[in-house]
Parts: structure tokens; C-alpha cells; sequence
């Protein structure tokens, strides 16, 4: 095999930054990420949402500066730090705020005041004007525009929420419109009350199921490598009976319609009708038949390529047992996921009481919009969101592919770094980001639009054009499938990276190459794979019900289970999906890295394989197969390895 310099995947031996380009430009847009978060601080658009403003454009709590055609703007309200709302009870729902003239004041009504002449009586004893601005408190009783200006009588007693220093009714009469529904609801339905009473009483059950499908969890990654082989040959027994037997019942129903058709003396239209039967039963009994025959022969072709999963699991379990904290990895991505995002939905409130101030003529309320170039900041902000959760996601990858990378390519165990998590962690951080960055830049092309596109089509549920609405679907679900097949080529290259620290590009192309020339062999690990993986959260999820219901059968506070199994089964399944989508990474990871041990390597002196005995087992009987049967595809494909060939 001839040499080509740095393609010849020099496992560890080299390291240099990658797409250096992308990481500048991915910085740059981190930068405009945190200047659009410096703009609303800077123009004071982040003290009007935390310390509130009033309808007139005054920051509650701040001496404000005029604003033109507003004659209440402009007014010191240093003293006056909470919001009032005129009529808190007039909500819209749809725009998801209050429709209500607010103010400024300095003190939360502390009890009900029912008239004006108490309203008149609070603003002289506690120097806090309920009512507009322009209306003096010795003119609450009389004056003309009192019903307008005024707040809507009787004032419920209100208390300052701690953060947000809003007067919030605590008498909740106002919303009992909304509330009374649900609690008549409830009180009337007899089984949902009895349901939400369980999971009340069986709360401590319920966490200690969860951290029962935590610790199955984790056993599970470890002990799946040793059951995975009776798993397959139960995937093999379930495919083979229940193809074949679908397929015999599709037939057998076919010939018991037609008999009935041929003895059939009904009217014509019960004939009708039974021959439209009898050729439906036909045309889906053909389809299974040549269903089935294109299972089984695939099946056939992909019975050896199945004992390289099994020991792929098997190896997988060795890498848990060397680097168990690659189990927490999932933890460190939600936690930077969820800081991030709240940092977003932050950053977005701010940008909504950020702009211009602008009154409007019909109520005179002032309201802030932003103009210009300023209000495509929104957008900016929402790419954002996409591309930056899909890099932490990619980081994760990369960190996951370096540490299996470093335990596959250490001749000798006990040489590993200390941390191979961390030390993973730290060259990708040195050497990689950017090419994080543009792999998950490639996936945000791909999702934005197809998140539009979902919109739209949420859009014209209930409209005329049919054909629109199933073009979109269809164009929706073919964004999917590529986004779906990016992710994986993605994270193959960011194998391919954490092993010969290539560019990108180069990466996903050489991954691309080799996943083509094991197109079978990939077949076979994300079919049957998958399938074993499935059925260990199965077990999972059956385990922790069955445990739940012996805990629950004690509980007699309660007879309904529904809700307190149904969350205990929801999350063990959450969990399981968690960890075993871990393995699921390390395991394409060790493949990708097997296909690159036997490409460049055939066990001579000076290129030895760097595998480990599971898989040197599997090329060694794959050989002696070769050896003995001329006719067999993995024989031919260790032949063609050991004269330094490609696999097939």
C-alpha cells in the first residue's frame, strides 16, 4: 500500500490546530452573541425588565429623561420602584401580557381598598398615587377621567414579587375565570383527583424508582457486552418467525377471502366490496412475500458481519470499565445546555424591552420597538441558539471520540494518561474548535430551515391547499433524513479528527470512504446494534415498572397507579436512552477505529494490529475462514486485508 505522508492515520503521533478560519469566524459571531447582550444593558432595555417601567415610558425606580410627545415621560421615579397595574386582571392571552395602564409606585396596596375615597386616603397616608399621574390624590373622588385613570375598584391587597418588583394581586379572585375551570375539573373528576393524591403520597417512591433506573442504568452499559450475542440470535428468531409468519397469515387470509368471494350469492355490492378486499389482501401478501425474501437474504449476507458487533459491544465495555466517566459526559452537556439557554431566553426578554420608545396615538400607552438594522437582532440571536447548542453537542462528540481514540491506540493500558476525559477535553479545546465549529455550522444550515419550514406547515393546518400542506411535509421530513445522516457524518469525522487531526473536510471525506467500504458491516452495527441497545432499555424501563409496582402495592393511601408508573417509566427511559446513547457513540467510535487498524496495519512485524483480543478474535477466525472457505465475502475481505487492501 503505498505511502501518502499524513494520510497514512497516524493514530496520536500528531497534533495541529484544525480549521483555524472557522474558529475566527465562530468567535466573531460568539462576540456579536455577547454584544447583543451588552446592547439592551448598555441602553437600558435590561433595568426596564428586571425593575419594571409604566405605560409612559418612566423605568420605575430610575430618574428618566423625557421622551418627545409624551408629556408623564421624563418623571424621577427613584422613590416609586414597584409596578402597578391599573386592571391586572385584563389579560391577553394570546400576546401573553397585561392589557393595563401601569404606573410607578412606591408602595404595594397592603389591604383591599374598595372605593375611591380609598384610594384617595392611601395616597395621602402613603404618599403613593394609585391613579394617573396628571390626576392629584384630593381629586380621586370627583374627577372626570377617574373610571379611565383610576384603577378598577375594588384594588385587591398586592405583594412586590422579590425579583421582578411588580404589585401581583394576592387574592387570585381576579383569575378565578381561569382557575375555577381546573379546580371544578378536578374536584368533578374523581379519578384525577384520586391520581394526583397518589403521586403526592408516592413522591418518595417515585424518586427512589428513578435513582433505581439510574443504577440499572450503569450496570447495564457494563453487563450488555456479555448478553449482547443472546440478544442478537433473539433479534435473529423475532425477524425470521415474524416475517415468515406475517407473511403466511397475509396469505392464509387471502385464500379464506377468495373462498368466501367464490361462494358468495350476496347482492352485488357486498360482491363489490369483497373482491376490493380479496385484491388487497393480494397486493399486500405480494409485498410481504418480496419483503421477506429481501430480509432473509440480507440477513444471510449480514450473519458475519454480526460477530463484529458483538465484539465491538464486548470491547465497549472494557472501555466503561477503564473510563467510567464517560457515563457522566451527558450531565456536564445537559448542565452547559441549560446554562446557555437560560442565558438565551435572558437575552431575549431584554431585547424585548429594547428600541425605540413609540406611543401609541390610540391609548397613549408608550411601548419600546426596535427599527432598522437593530431589529434583525432577533434573528441573530435565534441562529445562535441553534448553532452554539449544536456546538456543545459537538464538543461532547469530540470529547467522547478522543478518550475512546486515546484507549484504542495505547498499545499498553497502563501508559494512558492519567484523565483521558480531561486530557481529550483539553486537546480539543487546543486543536479542534474549529472544527466543531463548522461541523456544527453545517448542521444549522440544515435545521433552519427545516424548523421554518415545520412553522409554515404548523401554519396551514385547517387551510384549503392540501397539496402545499404535503409538500412541506414531505420537504420537512427529507431536511430530517439529511440532518439525521449529517449528525452521523459528523461525528465519524470528529473520530477521524481525534485520531490523525485532520481538517474537517478532510475528516468526513476519509470517514465517508471507509464507512462506504464497510457499508455492510455499518449496516449490521446500526441495525442490530440499535435493536440490542432498544431492548436494553426495554429491560430497563420492565425492571423499574415491575420494582414500582411491589412498592406501590404497599401504598394504600391511593388506588389509581397510572401517573406514579407512568413517570417512573418515562424517566427510566429517558435515563436508559441517556446512557446507552453513550455506548452507542463508543461504539461507532471503536468501529471506526477497527476499520482504520486494518486498513494500514495486517499484524506483520513493524505494523501491528492496535486492537484489542476481543476483536483480534474476529480477525483471526475471519482468516481462518478465508483460509479454508475460497467462496466466503469475509474471507475474501481478510485476504485482501492481510496484502494491505481496504475492507469491503
Amino acid at each position: 500500500m503505498p505511502r501518502q505522508g499524513k494520510r497514512d492515520w497516524k493514530p496520536l503521533e500528531e497534533r495541529s490546530c484544525t480549521d483555524i478560519p472557522w474558529l475566527i469566524l465562530f468567535t466573531v459571531f460568539c462576540v456579536g452573541m455577547a454584544c447583543i447582550c451588552g446592547y439592551p444593558i448598555a441602553t437600558g432595555a435590561a433595568s426596564r425588565l428586571v425593575s419594571g417601567y409604566d405605560s409612559y415610558g418612566n423605568t420605575c425606580g430610575h430618574n428618566n429623561t423625557k421622551i418627545d410627545g409624551v408629556p408623564l415621560s421624563g418623571q424621577d421615579m427613584r422613590e416609586n420602584k414597584f409596578v402597578f397595574f391599573l386592571d391586572p386582571c385584563n389579560l391577553d392571552l394570546i400576546n401573553r401580557k397585561i392589557k393595563s395602564i401601569a404606573l410607578c409606585v412606591s408602595k404595594c396596596p397592603a389591604s383591599e381598598l374598595k372605593t375611591y375615597d380609598d384610594l384617595k386616603k392611601f395616597a395621602l397616608n402613603n404618599g403613593t398615587q394609585l391613579c394617573s399621574y396628571d390626576i392629584s390624590p384630593t381629586r380621586y373622588t370627583g374627577h372626570s377621567e377617574r373610571f379611565t385613570k383610576c384603577p378598577k375598584l375594588p384594588v385587591s391587597k398586592s405583594k412586590a414579587l422579590p425579583v421582578f418588583d411588580r404589585c401581583i394581586p394576592v387574592d387570585i379572585g381576579c383569575y378565578a375565570e381561569f382557575i375555577q375551570s381546573f379546580i371544578t375539573f378536578v374536584s368533578d373528576n374523581d379519578v384525577l383527583r384520586r391520581v394526583v393524591s397518589g403521586v403526592m403520597a408516592s413522591k418518595e417512591i417515585i424518586m427512589g424508582l428513578c435513582i433505581l433506573a439510574l443504577v440499572l442504568s450503569l450496570i447495564m452499559m457494563i453487563i450488555i457486552r456479555y448478553i449482547s450475542k443472546v440478544l442478537v440470535w433473539i433479534l435473529t428468531i423475532l425477524v425470521i418467525i415474524g416475517s415468515i409468519g406475517g407473511t403466511g397469515v397475509l396469505w392464509w387470509l387471502y385464500a379464506d377471502h377468495r373462498i368466501a368471494l367464490d361462494n358468495n350469492t350476496t347482492s352485488a355490492l357486498g360482491n363489490e366490496v369483497a373482491s376490493d378486499n380479496v385484491k388487497a389482501l393480494l397486493v399486500y401478501a405480494i409485498g410481504a412475500t418480496i419483503f421477506t425474501v429481501i430480509l432473509l437474504l440480507v440477513m444471510f449476507f449480514m450473519r458475519k458481519r454480526v460477530a463484529l458487533t458483538i465484539a465491538l459491544f464486548h470491547v465497549a465495555g472494557k472501555v466503561f470499565i477503564h473510563l467510567p466517566l464517560l457515563a457522566l459526559q451527558p450531565f456536564w452537556t445537559f448542565l452547559c445546555l441549560m446554562l446557555f439557554w437560560v442565558y438565551w431566553i435572558a437575552v431575549l426578554l431584554f431585547l424585548g424591552t429594547t428600541g425605540t420608545p413609540i406611543k401609541n396615538n390610540s391609548t397613549g400607552v408608550v411601548e419600546y420597538q426596535m427599527q432598522g438594522p437593530f431589529q434583525y437582532l432577533v434573528w441573530y440571536h435565534a441562529v445562535g441558539l441553534i448553532w452554539i447548542s449544536e456546538f456543545i453537542l459537538a464538543f461532547q462528540q469530540m470529547t467522547i471520540a478522543g478518550a475512546v481514540v486515546t484507549y484504542y491506540f495505547t498499545r499498553n493500558k497502563s501508559q494512558m494518561p492519567v484523565t483521558p476525559i480531561l486530557s481529550s477535553m483539553a486537546r480539543t479545546f487546543r486543536y479542534h474548535l474549529g472544527t466543531l465549529a463548522k461541523g456544527s455550522f453545517i448542521i444549522t444550515l440544515v435545521k433552519i430551515p427545516r424548523l421554518i419550514l415545520t412553522y409554515i406547515h404548523s401554519q396551514l393546518k385547517g387551510k384549503e391547499n392540501a397539496c402545499a400542506r404535503c409538500m412541506l411535509k414531505a420537504c420537512v421530513c427529507c431536511l430530517w433524513c439529511l440532518e439525521k445522516c449529517l449528525a452521523y457524518l459528523n461525528q465519524n469525522a470528529y473520530t477521524a479528527t481525534a485520531i490523525n487531526s485532520t481538517s474537517f473536510c478532510t475528516s468526513a471525506r476519509e470517514a465517508f470512504l471507509i464507512l462506504v467500504e464497510n457499508a455492510l458491516r455499518v449496516a449490521a452495527i446500526n441495525t442490530v446494534g440499535d435493536f440490542v441497545l432498544f431492548l436494553g432499555k426495554v429491560l430497563i424501563v420492565s425492571c423499574t415498572a415491575f420494582a414500582g409496582v411491589l412498592a406501590l402495592n404497599y401504598q394504600r393511601d391511593y388506588a389509581v397507579w397510572v401517573l406514579p408508573l407512568l413517570i417512573v417509566c418515562v424517566f427510566a427511559y429517558l435515563v436508559a436512552h441517556c446512557f446507552l446513547s453513550v455506548f452507542e457513540n463508543v461504539v461507532d467510535v471503536l468501529f471506526l477505529c477497527f476499520a482504520v487498524d486494518t486498513k494500514y496495519n495486517d499484524g506483520s512485524p513493524g505494523r501491528e494490529y492496535y486492537m484489542d483480543k476481543a476483536l483480534m478474535e474476529f480477525v483471526e477466525n475471519s482468516k481462518k475462514q478465508g483460509r479454508y472457505k475460497a467462496g466466503d465475502g469475509d474471507g475474501r475481505e481478510m485476504k485482501s486485508m492481510t496484502r494491505g487492501g481496504t475492507l469491503a
